[in-house]
């Protein structure tokens, strides 16, 4: 099983000893039999600790989920992503504060079935506060648009996700392609952002090479 999942023997019994992966059918006093349920978890482990980034502890928290008898998919997708979701605490305390009740009145504004007090909630409010602080205030007078378009990327994320019948395969694909994904929105972003730049500001002509916006436009690069 080591040499299958590429992880070395002590990790899986650090794995075994923190409930983390389940024991093998006993076959002697210091051997045990492992099958491919196992393999499957100990790759889930390995995308939640080492390509999510989850402490022990997190993980543990989510494979209890998708182990928990009466799980269900939005329980199993929820604690997934409670754990790949930072909790940032940036800003003064006044300006956080009024940035948590614009996320909360964006919340109930859109009728989002979510919790105000949740980590997403608040690294939203977070980042708000600290767009306010920079002079980036005229993000927030945009907050529904963003919104709405969020909506659809979720329902498509979700659509493309959740399979009832094996939850660890639904782990593994919120794990990756939340990571993954939110690397080819800021890339999907940023093509947008050109094209709308060149738009915008009348760029003629063909389409710029994939290097980026054409200097000529008056856009940088970066866009």
């Amino acid at each position: 099983m080591s040499e299958r999942a590429g992880v070395p023997v002590p990790t899986i019994k650090y794995y075994l000893r923190e409930g983390l992966l389940p024991p093998g059918r006993r076959t002697s006093p210091n051997q045990a039999r492992y099958d491919d349920s196992h393999l499957g978890r100990l790759r889930l482990i390995r995308a939640l600790t080492q390509v999510g980034g989850l402490p022990v502890a997190d993980a543990k928290i989510v494979l209890d989920a998708v182990d928990d008898p009466d799980r269900t998919p939005h329980k199993v997708l929820g604690a997934a992503q409670r754990g790949l979701t930072a909790d940032y605490a940036v800003g003064s305390e006044e300006d956080l504060a009024r940035a948590r009740r614009v996320v909360a009145d964006l919340i109930e504004r859109r009728g989002w079935r979510v919790s105000a007090q949740g980590t997403p909630a608040h690294a939203l409010a977070a980042v708000l506060a600290t767009m306010r602080e920079t002079g980036l205030e005229t993000f927030e007078g945009r907050l529904d648009e963003y919104a709405e378009a969020s909506e659809r990327i979720a329902a498509a994320d979700v659509a493309g996700t959740v399979d009832e019948s094996d939850l660890e395969a639904t782990v593994m694909r919120v794990v990756l392609g939340t990571l993954l994904g939110d690397a080819a929105l800021a890339a999907l972003r940023r093509l947008a952002q050109a094209d709308a730049s060149a738009r915008h500001y009348g760029h003629g002509g063909p389409a710029p090479a994939a290097g980026g916006v054409d200097d000529e436009a008056g856009a940088s690069r970066g866009c």
